[in-house]
Parts: C-alpha cells; structure tokens; sequence
C-alpha cells in the first residue's frame, strides 16, 4: 500500500460569521452567533508534483463555502424540531410558540438537521470533496473538517475514502 501524507489548512481567513439556534434535548437554544473557524486535514498519496493537494486550492474552495456562509443565519432545512415557512421574501421559523422572520437573503438554509458543529462540519466536508474533485483530486484517501464555534469548541466530520 502506498504511502499518504498529510496536510492541514486552518483559520486564517478560513473563518465566518453566523447565528444559528440549534436544538437539544426537548429545546431549542436562543437566537445568537458565532465567529467560526475552519479546521481542513487531507491525506492522500503525492501527486506527481510531490503535494496532497496544492494549500491555495484547498483555501480558494474552502474560502468559497464560508464566504456563502458568512453573516447569514444558518437554518436547520431539516430539523425535526422547528416549523418553517418559506415565502418569497422572507423565512419564518418557529419552536413552541416562539416565532423568528427573517429576510430571505439573511438565511442560509442547510441542508441539515441541526446548525451544531458536527452537522455543519459534514455539510462542509461534502461540498469541499466535491470541489477537489472537480479540480481533479481522485487520489485522497481520507478528508476532515472542523468547524470551532469559539476557542476550544470544534465539531469535527471525517470521511474516507
């Protein structure tokens, strides 16, 4: 078996913005906000050019994602627990009797069941692969994300492949 190597691009300008209230537990936290960063591991075998994979394309691609992510409210699409209506304008989000609109170009909705670090992490880690592999990186084996809600807090989602 070859051998991989591994590389890591973290922070920096790898960061967003966004508020988000997660579910738990038979509850739903108040409305409110993180400075989110961006932890990214990549393994894989050398190209032929001796690198994993080149750190600016890993951080453009990445830099795409928190820039759509950026200073927007981060919907659960999928959650079990809130009621959503969608209209033109705007998005209306509800829990218990508690109701939130907010302007539609405000939100962004995931595609995911909760805005925890760990669901948001997976949603990355996803639309990061597919973009390596558009630009052509077939020879990964195993790629990570991390996404640090504040210091000392990350959800991390991993996937091999």
């Amino acid at each position: 078996m070859p051998a991989t190597r591994r590389i890591t691009v973290e922070r920096n300008r790898l960061r967003f913005a966004a508020a988000h209230m997660a579910t738990f537990g038979g509850a739903c936290e108040p409305l409110h906000g993180h400075n989110y960063d961006v932890i990214i591991e990549l393994e894989g075998e050398l190209t032929e050019d001796s690198w994993v994979w080149d750190f600016g394309a890993v951080k453009r691609a990445a830099r795409a994602l928190t820039d759509d992510l950026d200073h927007h409210f981060l919907l659960q699409r999928n959650s079990k627990h809130l009621e959503m209506v969608e209209s033109a304008e705007s998005w209306t989000v509800s829990y218990r009797g508690k109701s939130y609109t907010f302007p539609k170009s405000d939100v962004y909705p995931l595609p995911i069941e909760n805005t925890t670090s760990e669901c948001i992490s997976e949603w990355f880690a996803g639309r990061l692969l597919a973009a390596l592999r558009e630009q052509g990186a077939t020879h990964l084996r195993k790629l990570s994300v991390g996404i640090e809600e504040m210091p000392g807090q990350t959800g991390w989602y991993t996937v091999e492949m």
